[in-house]
């Protein structure tokens, strides 16, 4: 746990940082400046309109009695994403478009789904229902 929390906190903002510095020598400031402002623009556009329509198909869902558990977990990706995009970075938006595209977050749920199954089958998430 303690080498993911590094990872995280340390690794990621200082690759960001190594990234911002070669892309701002290779263009300059102030078109790297306008790229991050852009990014974060477009992430939160694409954030809320993904999110609206989700918001959508979990109401439908949900009023046709079914438990809306895709939407849910496209919900918790476009959370991430937007939050991802909201962070200065190019990696970081990177991976926040991959979880704000419909087709590639698909990708990404088959993964999860995937990760998740593995650790409940170890014993190391407990689904409990009531």
């Amino acid at each position: 746990m303690f080498i993911r929390l590094l990872i995280l906190f340390i690794i990621v903002p200082v690759t960001e940082l190594i990234i911002l510095l070669k892309v701002g020598a290779l263009i300059g400031a102030a078109p790297t400046i306008a790229l991050i402002l852009l990014t974060g623009i477009a992430g939160a556009y694409l954030a809320r309109t993904q999110g609206l329509d989700l918001v959508q198909r979990i109401q439908s869902e949900l009023n046709q009695g079914r438990v809306p558990t895709e939407e849910l977990l496209d919900g918790a990706m476009i959370l991430v994403g937007g939050i991802l995009l909201l962070t200065p970075g190019f990696l970081t938006d990177l991976f926040g478009f991959t979880l704000l595209v419909p087709a590639t977050r698909a990708l990404m749920k088959n993964f999860v789904r995937t990760w998740m199954k593995h650790y409940v089958d170890k014993g190391q998430i407990r689904i409990h229902r009531y």
